[in-house]
């Protein structure tokens, strides 16, 4: 009900201003012990059922926040008191940029949809690295969704990854290499095998060395895969995930999409669409990666996760870990409350022990 009353005032605003307040609210919740105290114990769910260790973390529930919503690492301190098992922040580039330009994101509430044309604007590694160096103990993995900066040479888009991934790896429970978001020009030419393969081979062995110097875990790399390549395709990327040195460690599928097959609404704005109109195709990849690898490789599944159906569905298609946003926008800060508990209800119901035991069944 106070959320309902919340976004009809946000909605009134444009929605990059809406998000940016929000941002705010959130950083100045940071610093208000008390009031994150109690809004944990409204959303916070703990059941064993929902536990589980991948890549050596420990994450509570299988909800996370995907990358996109907390760009710079400006709300890190109050996202897990909303009932999140990690978060994701970026995309992070090497150097501030200020992204396409405005208007960038359209709202499409009769859909719950939206189309973002963001381009990666942030304040740059440096900023997050202050950011999460004052952070302290986090009681949830973080993940590091690396981008380029739109400046920077396809020939040299390794470097940045590798930048990133050397100034930031002391705060890192996973990193998310993006090469599949539509909104900075020829990001998506590096997920051809030619271009991925030494960019990964690169952000490999730079996590590596970085970790090996300093004594510390080296963290897993995910890559974040685009739902528009063909199937051919995502059997070839499947690939990378396995043999006996593989060059990625799990997959986010997926990112936005820039189809509008069933959505004529957004047939004239350019962007990534987000929402339910992605749920099949996103949902699709998953299964079809889960496959090509056997179970083996870890997936967060992300592309219209608003119900506990809806992590039902991707979950038993192969995913180990959701991400959401969009549901955020439009349902409030009770949809991971919400999903987790129906969810609950599901594996009652059909007499499943365990998120391992989901995972799969259906793929």
């Amino acid at each position: 009900m106070i959320y309902g009353m919340l976004r009809r005032g946000l909605f009134l605003l444009d929605p990059e201003t809406a998000h940016h307040w929000t941002i705010a609210g959130l950083g100045a919740l940071g610093h208000m012990p008390a009031t994150r105290a109690r809004l944990a114990a409204r959303y916070t769910l703990e059941d064993p059922r929902l536990a589980q260790e991948i890549w050596g973390l420990h994450f509570a529930n299988p909800l996370g926040l995907a990358a996109g919503f907390d760009k710079n690492a400006e709300a890190l301190t109050a996202l897990p008191a909303l009932g999140f098992g990690f978060v994701e922040i970026g995309t992070v580039t090497p150097r501030p940029q200020p992204g396409n330009p405005r208007p960038r994101i359209f709202r499409f509430p009769e859909r719950e949809a939206v189309i973002n044309r963001m381009g990666f604007p942030g304040q740059g590694m440096a900023a997050v690295a202050a950011r999460l160096a004052a952070l302290g103990a986090h009681p949830v993995p973080i993940g590091i969704n690396l981008g380029k900066n739109k400046d920077t040479p396809a020939g040299q888009a390794a470097a940045d990854y590798v930048a990133v991934v050397e100034g930031l790896q002391p705060w890192a429970d996973y990193f998310a290499v993006n090469v599949s978001s539509p909104n900075t020009p020829g990001l998506r030419d590096l997920q051809a095998l030619d271009a991925l393969q030494p960019l990964l081979a690169a952000v490999q062995a730079a996590n590596l060395r970085v970790a090996r110097e300093a004594g510390r875990r080296c963290p897993p790399v995910l890559l974040k895969i685009a739902p528009d390549l063909a199937d051919a395709d995502l059997m070839a990327i499947a690939g990378l995930a396995n043999g006996e040195q593989p060059l990625v460690d799990g997959f986010i599928a997926t990112n936005t999409t820039i189809s509008r097959e069933d959505f004529l609404e957004g047939a004239g704005i350019s962007g990534g669409l987000s929402g339910p109109p992605l749920r099949g195709r996103a949902t699709a990849v998953i299964r079809l990666l889960h496959q090509a690898t056997g179970g083996k490789v870890p997936i967060i599944g992300v592309g219209g996760v608003f119900s506990a159906d809806d992590a039902w569905e991707k979950i038993s298609a192969g995913a180990s870990l959701l991400e959401l946003y969009t549901a955020l926008i439009f349902r409030g800060p009770g949809v991971v409350d919400a999903i987790l508990k129906g969810l609950l209800a599901r594996m009652e119901e059909a007499g499943i022990a365990s998120l391992a035991a989901l995972r799969g069944k259906n793929s």
